[in-house]
């Protein structure tokens, strides 16, 4: 870890990318205590007004502050991405691991229900599974999750596959290990970095589709304020109020752009291939 760590924060992007990612969760975990208002307070004396010293970024259609609905909105899709990812993270990893291990005609079989399964685009698949049920966060989290791990697992298959047959692996077999402290202890912390780069950049991934499904109206709840549904209410005052869509815009940009800056250093620090002399 000390060696990934010290190519890690060589990429001044990437720490950039952490602080600015890091702000930003900051901010929408201490919503409540930061936010002047509630995010759903309407006041129809100020409908859509100007920045001022009481509404930073001014009010949107109803008279809700914006900055208010921004900072709550980071819970939202900030939570959607790391959650989801999570989901995905857990399938493709223990499916990937099964695949790789046992391999022959299990792997086969598993391998291909893997390409069925990503020979479908997944953005309309998720449009007609949320035709049938009411959106809401957690049913957004399930359904990206669902078809995001696809990639991870045939990562880790293919780390698995490599592995699976090193000195380290035959030497701990001929010690007597069984298969579950052969993948716990020597194969998986060997065969996660590449999944860990892909979740990272999953994240970002999962942030975006949740502001897709928000603006084609199968995502977030309208009443439920997240960046992407911000982005969606905006969209009628692009002319008379720009900074209803600039706002969540920026904070969804910078965040997307962070989490890349950072996999992508992720990618050079657990390189094993980079650490010859270092």
């Amino acid at each position: 870890m000390g060696r990934a760590w010290a190519r890690f924060r060589i990429h001044p992007l990437a720490l950039t990318g952490c602080a600015v990612l890091g702000l930003l969760a900051a901010l929408a975990l201490l919503a409540p205590w930061i936010a002047s208002y509630e995010p759903g307070a309407i006041d129809l004396r100020r409908v859509a007004a100007s920045p001022s010293l009481a509404h930073p970024l001014g009010t949107d259609e109803l008279g809700r502050d914006v900055l208010t609905r921004v900072l709550y909105g980071g819970r939202v899709s900030l939570g959607v991405g790391v959650c989801s990812m999570a989901i995905a993270v857990s399938i493709g990893v223990c499916y990937g691991t099964v695949a790789g291990f046992y391999g022959g005609r299990l792997d086969a079989l598993m391998m291909r229900a893997v390409d069925f399964l990503l020979s479908f685009p997944a953005i309309f698949v998720l449009l007609i599974l949320a035709s049938f049920q009411r959106g809401s966060v957690l049913s957004v989290i399930v359904y990206i999750g669902l078809f995001g791990w696809m990639g991870i697992a045939r990562l880790v298959r293919a780390q698995l596959l490599s592995l699976r047959e090193r000195d380290f692996v035959v030497a701990a077999r001929s010690l007597g290990a069984g298969n579950g402290r052969i993948i716990a202890r020597h194969l998986l912390p060997n065969a996660l970095a590449p999944a860990i780069v892909a979740a990272t950049l999953g994240v970002a991934g999962a942030m975006l589709i949740e502001a897709a499904l928000d603006f084609l109206g199968f995502g977030v709840p309208p009443d439920i304020p997240s960046w992407g549904n911000l982005m969606t209410s905006a969209e009628l005052y692009l002319i008379s109020a720009p900074l209803l869509a600039i706002a969540p815009g920026l904070v969804i940009t910078a965040a997307v752009i962070s989490v890349n800056f950072i996999g992508d250093a992720l990618r050079d620090a657990l390189d094993p291939h980079g650490w010859t002399g270092q």
